[in-house]
């Protein structure tokens, strides 16, 4: 075994074939691994623009249910002020004449004539 390897290195040509299959195998590797590189790359740059869309398309709904907030907010504003307006004695007064027909004591109540 000795001899054929010291035979096989003594040859001109055959480090240089050595060398040539090492060197392929080499730009192979390099080859696969700037392939891997640039998928992983793809794959990022879609996956951003994905999550660009879904940024901007959940900006649009916080914005909404920002503007639905408020306007909740003033409503329940509102219904509190009518809350303490129907605890008045202005809206009782005021229901009892609509709804009741009722008057005050001091009131005159005139009723059309039916005169034809």
């Amino acid at each position: 075994m000795r001899m054929r390897r010291q035979m096989s290195e003594g040859r001109p040509g055959g480090n240089v074939r050595k060398k040539k299959k090492d060197n392929l195998n080499n730009r192979m590797a390099l080859v696969g691994v700037t392939m891997v590189v640039l998928s992983l790359a793809a794959a990022v740059h879609i996956k951003g623009i994905d999550l660009k869309e879904k940024d901007r398309s959940y900006s649009i709904r916080e914005e909404n249910l920002e503007a639905q907030v408020a306007k909740e907010e003033e409503r329940a504003k509102q219904l509190e002020e009518y809350r303490v307006y129907v605890q008045t004695k202005q809206y009782i007064e005021k229901v009892a004449k609509e709804k009741l027909g009722l008057v005050n004591r001091n009131e005159i109540l005139l009723k059309p004539s039916n005169s034809n």
